[in-house]
């Protein structure tokens, strides 16, 4: 937990409490459904949690704002950041139930109000978002088919809307296809040695009514 505290230093006694609850709920969660590899359930809050708030330190989320969760897993990155952003709304997916069993009892035990979460697949949710996040569900060119056109229109953030990617490794080839994708190294913000590869992609993307 102090390793959140030290990247995110202004949160708030009920942002720092809903965090703290994350080990205890994921380390009973995990031994009925694995979400989370069994050997970084010891490492969640530096490996799965600050990962997941590396997003926020390439945009931060305005009150109002909407964002989709694509193939969240057990919550990742979807719940740190609706923990960080509680003014912002979060929808999470994934195809797997069991795996949004754990996301809705993970959220309800620490009482976040601004987070839905559905056994579905990305392609049949309706609505739009300013921002569509994930951790390396797929390559690139894929999810870009299933979010596409889940895209608002209006603009109110610094980045335009569009995708937020956690990513690793040489990405060269998959975002060829993409000439307007920005990579930002999440190194240059963390300095543990787990973040030396790891990205933040953001891909902007057009409204497509």
């Amino acid at each position: 937990m102090e390793i959140i505290k030290k990247y995110f230093e202004n949160l708030s006694e009920k942002q720092i409490e809903q965090f703290g609850q994350l080990q205890e709920l994921y380390a009973h969660w995990n031994a009925q459904i694995n979400v989370i590899s069994r050997k970084d359930i010891d490492s969640l809050y530096e490996k799965h949690v600050l990962h997941s708030l590396g997003i926020a330190k390439v945009q931060e989320f305005k009150p109002g704002s909407s964002v989709l969760d694509v193939g969240c897993g057990g919550g990742f990155p979807g719940i740190p950041l609706a923990i960080l952003f509680p003014e912002t709304q979060f929808h999470l997916v994934d195809s797997i139930g069991k795996k949004i069993k754990v996301v809705t009892e993970v959220s309800n035990a620490i009482g976040l109000e601004n987070l839905q979460a559905s056994h579905m697949r990305a392609e049949k949710v309706k609505d739009e978002f300013d921002f569509i996040v994930s951790r390396a569900v797929t390559q690139m060119p894929d999810f870009v088919k299933w979010v596409r056109k889940k895209v608002k229109k209006k603009q109110n953030h610094e980045l335009r809307n569009g995708i937020l990617y956690l990513k690793g490794g040489d990405l060269t080839e998959e975002l060829s296809g993409f000439p307007s994708a920005t990579l930002y190294d999440l190194k240059d913000f963390y300095e543990e040695s787990f973040y030396e590869t790891k990205k933040v992609v953001h891909l902007p993307l057009k409204y497509k009514p």
